[in-house]
């Protein structure tokens, strides 16, 4: 229990530190503070990963950074294009999107339909892997290996590559 009182008081000596550590990563105050506090959550719920002979500091200044990036990875693979048109039909469509042109809408139609003929192992980490995430994440959500999940990509981009020629 007497650790348990330690690293808890130690998290609270470090949130003026972690503040200004989160300012400088997302340059607003508003943004820093809700940084700080998934932080402070984050390091709450991984107390029992820190071992005592670790940098206590550098241990939740590094969670404060990965949440960082994984929040702007997230912010990057959501990004929408504003729509213009009438009825909306491009609403949450990626910027990269091949919707600008009608050849670029038929070559989508046509990727979506030789896709719905894959098997769901090979079609759902696919999508998820265009969709943005990580073979990592795409591996925990599917409870598979890092390694089945990127063959089973491999193979599907080769499918329909070989589909499309």
């Amino acid at each position: 229990m007497a650790s348990n009182n330690s690293f808890r008081k130690n998290l609270i000596n470090l949130q003026s530190n972690l503040m200004n550590f989160a300012i400088q990563l997302t340059a607003d105050r508003e943004a820093a503070a809700d940084l700080l506090q998934d932080t402070t959550l984050k390091a709450l719920d991984n107390e029992e990963k820190f071992t005592s002979d670790a940098n206590f500091k550098g241990w939740v200044m590094t969670i404060m950074r990965n949440i960082f990036i994984n929040n702007y990875r997230k912010t990057v693979r959501q990004a929408t294009i504003v729509d213009t048109t009438e009825d909306l039909y491009h609403i949450n469509t990626s910027q990269e999107s091949a919707l600008e042109t009608p050849e670029g809408s038929m070559t989508v139609k046509e990727i979506n339909e030789i896709l719905a003929t894959f098997d769901d192992e090979f079609r759902i980490p696919f999508n998820m892997h265009v969709a943005g995430y990580k073979y990592s994440e795409i591996a925990e959500e599917l409870n598979l290996p890092v390694g089945t999940v990127k063959s089973r990509i491999f193979f599907a981009r080769k499918r329909l590559r070989a589909a499309l020629s």
